[in-house]
């Protein structure tokens, strides 16, 4: 059974994250659950919280990764990953209950508590691990790009977002239509060339990564912070200085 549109979601409701800019602080992580465990899809089941194995329910994690580039110097890369909410979700034609969905209004996948019946065809068919077990519920659940937050007219309309963009302390989740060449999450996409991941699986994902930013390595002596030298045969107060504030 698919639940796919039978046309192509107009509104792309999504996530742009700024790969230069992510701290890798779990803030998104951490709030996530804290909306979520009480939210559409709660509970957020955690396991052995506290012991040697901990596990659990969490829509969004983050790895961390350090890479070499070009240059062959090391860089640090946090890399968020949660449901990409694709155009064509490889979770929802696999699914046999019709429990996985992609909804035709705003392009969101969401999935039915009440006919999931936790088979694992959509974890296993996802080629981003963003499907998550509870075991506790014995359904599959996932990301929602917090539906009962950003729709909730309850809340100032700045709130209405995703939890983990309200928390992201840098900036560097972004919430928007995809769809609409001019919202200001594609104008940031175009800018800074922001790219769907791994294209080669062909799931058309709505969110977009933004890659980091080539850093600028400043040859301080060419640039002339080096170049400042006291003459202190010529000068005695500025010797006098530099000696003071070399200290």
């Amino acid at each position: 059974m698919t639940c796919l549109p039978k046309t192509e979601s107009r509104v792309k409701l999504g996530l742009v994250i700024d790969l230069d800019i992510c701290v890798g602080c779990h803030a998104c992580s951490t709030s996530c659950k804290e909306w979520n465990t009480s939210g559409h899809s709660a509970p957020l089941t955690d396991l052995d919280a506290y012991g040697e194995h901990p596990d659990g329910v969490w829509f969004n994690r983050v790895h961390s990764f350090e890479v070499t580039n070009e240059s062959g110097e090391s860089v640090s890369v946090n890399f968020p990953r949660s449901c990409l909410h694709c155009e064509k979700a490889p979770c929802v034609t696999v699914c046999p209950t019709g429990a996985s969905y992609k909804r035709e209004e705003d392009g969101i996948v969401l999935i039915n508590a009440d006919t999931c019946i936790g088979c694992k065809l959509c974890s296993w068919a996802c080629p981003y691990g963003a499907r998550e077990y509870d075991s506790d519920a014995g359904i599959m659940k996932k990301c929602t790009l917090c539906v009962d937050k950003i729709y909730n007219e309850n809340l100032p309309e700045h709130s209405r977002v995703p939890a983990c963009v309200s928390a992201c302390p840098t900036g560097a989740r972004n919430f928007g239509d995809l769809g609409d060449e001019n919202s200001g999450v594609s104008k940031l996409v175009k800018e800074r060339d922001g790219f769907e991941l791994m294209p080669e699986q062909e799931c058309l994902p709505v969110n977009r990564y933004l890659p980091p930013r080539k850093k600028q390595i400043q040859n301080e002596a060419k640039d002339g912070f080096l170049e400042y030298k006291v003459d202190s045969s010529e000068n005695a107060l500025l010797r006098w200085i530099d000696k003071a504030l070399s200290r």
